[in-house]
């Protein structure tokens, strides 16, 4: 009996261990490299002001849960967003959603990188956007939530703008507009070493 429940424990401590992630806790700026079908973009992240929404975000991309998802509305002169759908176009499952951090101070500007949501202010989870345009509509006002940013493009801008440049159109199977004729794919998100 002792043997068994010694075997138990240490079976569960393994998967434990297994599912446990190094999601650089002790790192105030990650940096993630996006390898996309058009090119790499490297972000550097502010732990010191988004720390639950990195947190979230550092997850899902050590998990590999953003390897081969698309980027599916894409305006130019506005934003670039992706994370959360297969190739197929199927949505992909998701964390419990985090607390909106958008009062942080950094801004919705050209090159930066915020979480997607729905009206409410909390229901953001695996999407993020770029911003490819100076956005400030999209920051918190005195009467609303904004959408929050956490880090800023540091390599591969030139990438983004021309991803923000891709034909688009009406997608039937999503009913959605402003979604890619050709597939735009990030192939793998990295967190880079410290």
């Amino acid at each position: 009996m002792f043997k068994w429940l010694t075997t138990s424990l240490l079976l569960v401590t393994s998967l434990s261990a297994f599912a446990a992630v190094d999601i650089q806790k002790d790192t105030i700026y990650p940096q993630v490299e996006f390898d996309t079908s058009m090119g790499k973009i490297v972000v550097e992240l502010d732990r010191t002001r988004a720390p639950l929404t990195i947190d979230n975000f550092l997850t899902y991309v050590v998990k590999g849960e953003y390897d081969n998802t698309i980027f599916h509305r894409v305006i130019a002169e506005f934003v670039v967003q992706g994370g959360g759908l297969t190739t197929k176009l199927e949505e992909r499952p998701s964390m419990a959603p985090v607390v909106n951090e958008s009062g942080n101070g950094l801004s919705n500007t050209m090159g930066t990188i915020a979480m997607a949501r729905d009206n409410d202010p909390h229901s953001a989870t695996r999407q993020f956007f770029f911003n490819v345009a100076d956005n400030k509509k999209l920051d918190p006002s005195k009467r609303r939530w904004g959408y929050t940013v956490f880090g800023e493009v540091t390599q591969g801008m030139d990438v983004l703008e021309a991803i923000s440049l891709v034909e688009t159109g009406h997608n039937s199977t999503l009913n959605w507009p402003d979604v890619p004729v050709k597939t735009v794919l990030l192939k793998k998100a990295t967190l880079l070493p410290r």
